[in-house]
């Protein structure tokens, strides 16, 4: 199969190895970073969904995995603006790899110290391999959905995601993003009020 301009496209299988072979690489730099492969408090679970619990980002998914189906659909967004000449198959690829890039920046010390400083996540201390490694398909999955589903679903369907979860969690993408950028202590104070025990 050739494009307008002649050039031979790639077939679907040949993007999805190679999103596999970028989320190997990412799981074996977080290994090299000393991440913890896998939760070793207790059980490995599919999901947990104690977001305040000590195996949130140990485990495959947990509350703040939806956040990263929304980096999926914000990504297929941006880069349907800025690479519509690629295929689709090389949009996806981009996406897996940038959330890859974003995992392994996610679990420096640096990020990882101001999470804690400027965010609720006062307990937090990284992500477990396997628990990137879940973000990085659920990105993939939110990237696949807005590649599917009309504008205005994915839309509807990314805000009821944030309500929903600013609601359960007091937390969101759009919240994680603003109290990592700019912190308000009246909105720390609200969301740690969710907390057991405070």
């Amino acid at each position: 199969m050739r494009s307008s301009h002649g050039i031979r496209r790639l077939p679907v299988w040949a993007f999805v190895a190679a999103a596999a072979i970028v989320i190997a690489a990412a799981a074996m730099i977080l290994l090299a970073m000393g991440r913890p492969p896998r939760w070793t408090g207790g059980p490995i679970r599919l999901w947990t969904s104690d977001a305040w619990g000590a195996d949130t980002s140990q485990q495959l998914t947990d509350p703040y995995t939806f956040t990263h189906v929304t980096h999926g659909v914000l990504l297929y967004f941006v880069l349907h603006l800025v690479a519509r000449r690629l295929s689709l198959g090389a949009r996806g690829l981009l996406a897996v790899t940038a959330e890859s890039g974003w995992e392994i920046l996610e679990n420096t010390s640096l990020v990882i110290n101001r999470y804690r400083a400027a965010t609720m996540a006062l307990g937090y201390y990284g992500d477990s391999v396997l628990n990137s490694v879940g973000d990085i398909l659920a990105c993939a999955l939110g990237f696949a959905l807005a590649s599917r589903l009309p504008t205005r679903v994915t839309v509807s369907f990314v805000i009821l995601l944030e309500v929903a979860l600013t609601l359960w969690i007091r937390d969101s993408l759009l919240l994680n993003v603003l109290m990592l950028l700019h912190p308000i202590p009246a909105v720390r104070h609200w969301q740690l009020g969710a907390m057991p025990g405070r």
